[in-house]
């Protein structure tokens, strides 16, 4: 991995590597049924940062893709018109469709101070719009059990099936302390392409699906966003 600053809406750096793999998974394997990305998300992160270097929320909003999106717009009948654009009886129709999450569900984020979990709520907050077509929300996580330092934060974005793949390509910010720091680390994709097309050479038509567990690799795509606020 690279590490290299943030930098606002940062650059697209591998969804055609992920689409790419979506048709490696789909159409070469021979088995049915392995993880593979069904639904591509672009994510941005706000590190919400007391006067004291404190990480106290985390602002979230996901991007969906234009598939995804247009499928949900037209199961809910919304945007009859096709213009990409809600009205706000509309957004406040969609606002919610995705936070009504099961228990134990983690938001597909996992965050860690000074190598220890830190645990958030669920969803608060909750918005939803479309930007060109596509449904974009957000929601605010609290940081449970009050807030923790923020001095050597991780944060990453992912999906251990890979059902979704979420890239981080819209703002990743912090709200506070203006000595606060921001660094990312992109994935190896090549190397990690390589290995997953190893492993599934390795497979046959005999690989039991219910007998043996399906590769969680959805981490091994995940940019790591590294957050450092010196505690005052």
């Amino acid at each position: 991995m690279i590490a290299k600053r943030i930098a606002v809406g940062g650059p697209k750096t591998y969804l055609a590597a992920m689409r790419w793999l979506t048709t490696l998974l789909t159409c070469c394997l021979p088995i049915p049924g392995l993880a593979h990305p069904h639904v591509f998300i672009d994510t941005g992160l706000e590190f919400i940062v007391d006067d004291a270097g404190q990480l106290t929320h985390i602002r979230v909003s996901w991007a969906y893709d234009e598939l995804f999106s247009l499928l949900t717009l037209e199961d809910m009948k919304l945007d009859q018109d096709s213009d990409g654009v809600l009205t706000e009886p509309e957004e406040r129709f969609l606002t919610g469709f995705d936070a009504e999450w099961i228990e134990g569900y983690n938001g597909d984020l996992v965050v860690t101070a000074d190598g220890a979990p830190v645990l958030l709520s669920g969803p608060l907050e909750p918005h939803a719009t479309t930007e060109h077509g596509r449904i974009v929300t957000t929601h605010v996580r609290a940081v449970e059990g009050g807030p923790v330092s923020a001095n050597a934060l991780v944060a990453k974005a992912f999906d251990e099936t890979y059902y979704t793949a979420y890239e981080v390509t819209r703002p990743v910010t912090v709200s506070g302390p203006n000595s606060c720091q921001l660094d990312r680390l992109d994935p190896d994709i090549d190397g990690q392409l390589a290995q997953m097309q190893a492993f599934l050479l390795t497979l046959d038509a005999d690989y039991d699906l219910e007998e043996n567990d399906i590769p969680l690799v959805g981490e091994n795509f995940a940019t790591e966003i590294r957050l450092s606020c010196p505690d005052t």
